[in-house]
């Protein structure tokens, strides 16, 4: 009996211990009266994701039009910078233009001239500087009026590190330049990384999703329409690979690096224990992407700041 009583301590000891240190691993930063300060302004907005852009009224994602037309109605906007070849900072979700241009241009490998010559879905639109971008939500810094939020996505494209410390650098360059209020988020764990060291008074986010319930379920539709799969070696060694990958990036392991402040997270995966986890921790959370007014009012419910796309909801939700 006395056997069994010790193990079962020493049992719980060690989960106890795992836990404490799972925490300490994910923990996101904490205590910081003026990110704490600058997120009650920002969480007060709803988002726009690529901004309000509608095809149907000629109006392509992340182009000049969608900002002004989310600017104009009071939303804050979600948007994507990338690098170019020749250094300069480009507004486009997409690592290749063929969706939304029609051409195929890889962005980080061609250069703003080359972009600038494509059009946005079939418009007169172009593919917009991050300065134009800017200029849209530019406010007088001289007077006491709160401009309108950023939320501003980091597209790294897997560059190594010397391309995404210039992104980094340069992105926050335009940014001082320009007055206006923002937070900055990426799937790269690296550029949180850049501005814990850098800019540390910058509001930072780490963007996630449920990575393997996404590998599962393309793996399951690969096999239903019969693609060819690799030698049995190779296909076990990448499945390997590819699960601790998929494991590290959705229980957000690099947050102890990073320690964001706070978490975007894919709405339809926020039961995922890593993301309740974090949550707990004291993550602010953000949703995207919200589709629709029931959705919404789940993600502000549960605390979050909604990105949406594809209806047009009031523009602010003062939160509690």
């Amino acid at each position: 009996m006395r056997r069994a009583t010790i193990a079962l301590a020493r049992t719980a000891a060690v989960a106890c211990a795992g836990a404490v240190a799972t925490a300490a691993l994910v923990s996101p930063r904490k205590n910081d009266s003026y990110v704490d300060a600058r997120w009650g302004k920002i969480r007060q907005h709803r988002f726009a994701h690529r901004g309000l852009h509608d095809r149907d009224l000629g109006i392509p994602e992340n182009s000049v039009a969608a900002f002004r037309r989310a600017r104009d109605l009071g939303f804050g906007v979600e948007l994507d910078v990338h690098l170019t070849a020749d250094g300069q900072l480009a507004v486009i979700h997409d690592a290749n233009t063929r969706r939304m241009c029609g051409r195929a241009f890889t962005v980080e490998k061609s250069t703003l001239q080359d972009l600038r010559e494509l059009c946005l879905d079939g418009t007169d639109e172009r593919i917009p500087t991050f300065d134009e971008v800017l200029s849209v939500f530019d406010a007088d810094c001289a007077d006491d009026a709160e401009p309108l939020p950023l939320i501003v996505e980091v597209k790294t494209e897997g560059a190594a590190w010397p391309r995404v410390a210039e992104l980094c650098h340069k992105t926050m360059d335009a940014l001082d330049c320009h007055c206006v209020s923002y937070c900055v988020e990426s799937f790269d764990p690296r550029v949180l990384v850049w501005l814990r060291r850098h800019r540390p008074e910058v509001v930072r986010g780490q963007l996630s999703k449920d990575y393997v319930a996404a590998t599962s379920a393309k793996s399951a539709a690969s096999a239903r329409t019969g693609e060819k799969s690799a030698p049995a070696h190779r296909q076990a060694l990448a499945s390997a690979c590819t699960a601790a990958r998929d494991a590290a990036a959705t229980s957000m392991v690099a947050n102890s690096l990073a320690r964001p402040d706070f978490v975007a997270y894919k709405f339809a995966d926020r039961a995922t224990p890593a993301f309740r986890l974090v949550q707990a921790l004291g993550a602010k959370p953000v949703f995207w992407t919200i589709k629709n007014p029931q959705d919404l009012a789940a993600a502000e419910t549960e605390g979050g700041v909604a990105i949406f796309e594809g209806f047009v909801p009031d523009s602010t939700h003062a939160q509690v």
